[in-house]
């Protein structure tokens, strides 16, 4: 019953957090399109991982300033959309997934590409 209610919990921070991060007006914060793309919050729920992907992301290591100048903020606010007892310290990593996801989608879709077997390849020629 507790792995439900944690990952209830990381479902209800992560919907909340998406919300929370497209009303920060920080210019280091806002370089490109944020998506939450998981969370991982510790069994005490003391510590929570946020897994960000920023499609457009400038400058990384003003990003994670504006984030770590704003998280008080976003604690904050986090407290009131979702009701646990303690409010988790955010963690922020970035996480490139959905970019490395592009990439490889991009490379299969080359003319070219080699698709199935070398012995398919070689019937395909005759």
């Amino acid at each position: 019953m507790a792995g439900y209610r944690l990952d209830r919990t990381n479902d209800d921070i992560q919907i909340a957090l998406s919300e929370l991060l497209r009303s920060i007006k920080d210019p280091r914060v806002n370089q490109g399109m944020i998506s939450v793309t998981r969370t991982e919050t510790t069994g005490d729920l003391r510590y929570c991982t946020v897994y960000l992907s920023v499609f457009g992301l400038r400058d990384e290591k003003e990003f994670k300033k504006g984030l770590k100048s704003a998280s008080g903020w976003i604690r904050r606010e986090l407290s009131q959309k979702v009701n646990i007892r303690y409010t988790p310290e955010l963690i922020f990593e970035l996480d490139n997934s959905i970019e490395h996801g592009a990439h490889i989608n991009e490379i299969i879709n080359k003319p070219g590409f080699l698709v199935g077997t070398p012995e398919e390849q070689n019937n395909d020629d005759r």
